[in-house]
């Protein structure tokens, strides 16, 4: 329950329930009217300092729905969110979403202010390796690239020649035209990515924590308890259970495989707030969710993003020499 004692302003009258009432259909199967009742008066402020202070915010697809239908203006995966940042001709950017998509949104848009509602909103993957690691691979494997999937700080991006993501990994490694690339820090991904090419990928181990703790036994478990169910998989999992998906993407592509195939029934195998936001969209299709919650997604709520747009802070900041080469290896990207 969010705590607004200390803001008597934000209370739930009913000039916020007229200015949110073509809000809350969407989300009332997720969100029940005593927790709309705390919710609106913070959705109502939000949006009024997005104006006052010409503020975007991005909300990535693992956001509460609060946040991802009723504040954002810009939703989507780690690729969306980078395109859209640089592009944006906001003043300020507010992230939704974890600390090293906040770096990314600062390194593309210097000259903008960029806000993490809460700065330990991390990442188990980011914090699997260091620009240290990366020197290192390099030493190992002398002239050969280093693509970094942008989950990763500035720092290790700044070490590394190219990003990519989870929609455009493979794209991205066959775009570099060379037999062998470094490939981190995902290793689930970057066996993905070998399976879908003939480039070798020199991995590391790093793992996101809530992809990985998924088990081809989950999968069986849903099949016999929904027959017909269409299981789509994020390949941050493991390659046991890619290998028994229905279809393995990006949550930009499952949103897509979603949108262009209408299963009546359907096991997204990743965060599963995404099954909950995704069934606003497509109301149509049965969401089964096994759920597995990112705790570091969750740090964002609508009162911290109040505050932060409030207060202008906390504000993400990078040495400038490090995000100059950060931006390089995100431009390559951008660029193809």
């Amino acid at each position: 329950m969010l705590d607004i004692s200390v803001e008597e302003s934000l209370e739930y009258t009913p000039e916020v329930a007229r200015a949110t009432e073509h809000l809350y259909p969407k989300v009332s199967h997720l969100v029940t009217e005593a927790e709309w009742q705390l919710y609106a008066p913070l959705i109502v402020a939000i949006n009024r300092l997005k104006k006052e202070k010409n503020a975007a915010i991005l909300a990535h697809n693992y956001q509460a729905p609060e946040l991802f239908w009723c504040i954002s203006d810009v939703t989507g995966d780690s690729l969306q969110l980078a395109r859209e940042a640089a592009e944006s001709s906001a003043d300020v950017l507010v992230m939704c979403g974890v600390h090293f998509m906040a770096e990314t949104s600062k390194v593309l848009n210097p000259e903008q202010v960029v806000l993490i509602p809460d700065p330990e909103a991390g990442c188990s993957l980011a914090e699997s390796i260091t620009a240290q690691d990366v020197r290192d691979l390099r030493k190992a494997h002398p002239g050969v690239p280093v693509v970094t999937y942008v989950n990763t700080s500035a720092a290790v991006k700044a070490e590394c020649d190219i990003c990519c993501t989870s929609s455009n990994a493979v794209k991205v490694v066959e775009a570099l035209g060379v037999p062998r690339v470094i490939f981190v820090p995902d290793g689930h991904l970057g066996k993905y990515v070998a399976s879908q090419t003939d480039v070798e990928i020199i991995g590391w181990d790093g793992m996101c924590i809530v992809h990985d703790e998924f088990r081809p036994s989950d999968m069986a478990a849903l099949r016999a308890a929904h027959p017909g169910i269409e299981v789509l998989v994020h390949p941050e999992c493991r390659k046991e259970v890619q290998d028994v998906a229905d279809s393995i993407g990006s949550t930009s592509q499952l949103h897509r495989y979603i949108a262009e195939n209408s299963p009546k029934k359907v096991a997204l195998i990743t965060e599963c707030t995404m099954a909950g936001n995704l069934s606003v969209a497509f109301p149509e299709t049965e969401f089964i969710q096994p759920c597995s919650l990112c705790p570091y997604m969750k740090k964002i709520t609508l009162e911290k993003v109040y505050r932060s747009l409030k207060t202008l802070s906390p504000q993400v900041d990078i040495d400038p020499e490090v995000a100059a080469r950060a931006r390089r290896s995100l431009q390559a990207m951008l660029d193809i």
